[in-house]
């Protein structure tokens, strides 16, 4: 297996690779050791220039495209994904973090976004009103014009696929800007549509200064639509941005996932389940299972079995096959981490496993598990985007949804127990875009993901995540 990282990074506008030439870079770094992998040209405003002037073109020829010939190209690029899913799958590892099993799984998820959104987007029906004879009232679905793609580090190639296989599906153009941390797995996942026959201009690929691409683009009338992933603020920030044009706009924000353990859950596979699921990706995870609540009865169980199931994940660099848990993504990530956990221990939180930072090379922190963790500690209200378990006890179904609700994130939430009733109830009455009882599944291609309140609002995945990238039109004939 080679682990050679490909240094051959660069712009994709227009129907061209760009490089170098005199850019700005910036250096892509391995997490795991802190080395430096290759420098990456940052694209300048005259090429955010041209890749605006590109995707207005690109639009008016996508758009007349068949939906069928669309679909085929996409379906082409799943095809390559696939074929190429292992190289893909190193890159990432080697600049992310995440354990390769870890990468496989994200890569091979991308192929099946580009197979579900062609399929779909050949099912985005219209309508026809009754009308008298001679007359017709029609209702079009139209594809809304160039998008603009924003997406973070921690799930790089999932991400920008959703994104970018939904606006290329419904006959959009899109500029997709990943983050620079990781430009090697997502410059291959354009590689991919390249090679299956995209037209020039129809998807760019640019890297730069966050605050200057988006402003730039954003600023542009050709953007018709923006979708992003990521923090908050920042969606705070492009939705101001946005604004001033009137574009339309897909936020997925931050989380802070609520757990209800309930006291006639299985407990040894909901401890299995949640687990796994806290961290992976070492807990950078949106969705990531981080509150939670116990039932009183069986709590101090439920602390014990957790505490023995996370002493036993090893952590270490990503590409030994031996090692369950990978590095944070940068270097500010285990110090963030660390200042929420020690304010937790100083305000009465108990330390079962972890709660330190690997010292040496890499960006380690060690998958950490706090339970009685006070309300006053930050890391109750603020998401820790990392590898920490909060437990706390709870003692009515009132009180867990009380809980589950306190805060202004409403994302993903998790519910175990064996009662039909009571996960029903919990299912209805949980503020969260996305609930999973029993279930860690909660991102599926044919699914809407996404969140409310401060969570973000609009959905990515099924018929559902296209509808934003479409405009509806009546016309009415007599």
């Amino acid at each position: 297996m080679t682990t050679a990282y490909d240094t051959n990074l660069a712009l994709y506008i227009n129907g061209k690779w760009r490089s170098g030439e005199g850019r700005d870079v910036h250096q892509v770094v391995n997490p795991a050791t802190g080395a430096v992998l290759a420098e990456l040209p940052l694209a300048t405003p005259a090429d955010l220039d041209e890749a605006l002037d590109a995707s207005a073109k690109g639009f008016a020829l996508w758009r007349a495209t068949d939906v069928g010939a669309r679909a085929a190209v996409l379906h082409k690029a799943a095809a390559l994904i696939r074929e190429r899913a292992e190289q893909i799958a190193i890159l990432l590892t080697m600049e992310q973090g995440k354990p390769l099993a870890e990468s496989r799984t994200e890569v091979l998820s991308c192929a099946n976004v580009f197979e579900q959104c062609a399929e779909d987007a050949k099912r985005a029906y219209g309508r026809v009103a009754i009308r008298p004879a001679g007359q017709r009232a029609l209702v079009l679905k139209q594809p809304v014009g160039p998008v603009a793609s924003l997406t973070p580090w921690n799930f790089p190639v999932s991400l920008m696929s959703k994104k970018v296989a939904a606006a290329l599906a419904t006959g959009c153009s899109v500029i997709a800007k990943p983050a620079e941390e990781t430009p090697g797995s997502t410059s291959a996942i354009m590689r991919c549509l390249d090679d299956a026959g995209i037209p020039a201009g129809v998807a760019q690929l640019v890297f730069g200064v966050p605050d200057m691409v988006s402003r730039q683009l954003l600023a542009s009338p050709i953007i018709r639509k923006l979708s992003f992933t990521g923090s908050i603020p920042v969606g705070r920030h492009l939705m101001k941005l946005a604004a001033d044009g009137i574009k339309r706009v897909t936020m997925e924000l931050g989380g802070h996932a609520p757990v209800l353990i309930f006291d006639d859950c299985n407990l040894e596979k909901t401890l299995d389940i949640v687990t796994t699921q806290k961290f992976r990706n070492a807990g950078q995870v949106c969705i990531s299972p981080t509150r939670f609540y116990v039932q009183e009865a069986i709590y101090d169980r439920f602390v014990a079995g957790f505490n023995e199931r996370t002493a036993k994940i090893t952590v270490g660099n990503g590409m030994d096959a031996a090692n369950i848990m990978g590095p944070l993504a940068n270097p500010r990530r285990p110090s963030a981490v660390g200042a929420l956990v020690e304010d937790a221990i100083a305000k009465g939180a108990r330390v079962g496993v972890g709660g330190n930072r690997d010292e040496g090379d890499g960006f380690f922190y060690r998958p950490t598990v706090l339970s009685d963790v006070p309300m006053e500690a930050d890391i109750m209200s603020q998401e820790p985007f990392g590898p920490v378990a909060l437990i706390r006890p709870f003692a009515t179904f009132d009180d867990a949804i009380e809980q589950a609700n306190r805060l202004p994130f409403g994302l993903a939430a998790y519910v175990h127990t064996e009662n039909g009733r009571t996960a029903n109830m919990a299912g209805d009455l949980i503020e969260s875009g996305m609930v999973g009882i029993n279930t860690a599944g909660i991102s599926m291609p044919d699914m809407p993901f996404g969140g409310i309140k401060d969570s973000g609002f609009g959905s990515e995945g099924g018929p559902e995540g296209l509808e934003s990238y479409y405009v509806t039109k009546a016309i009415h004939q007599s």
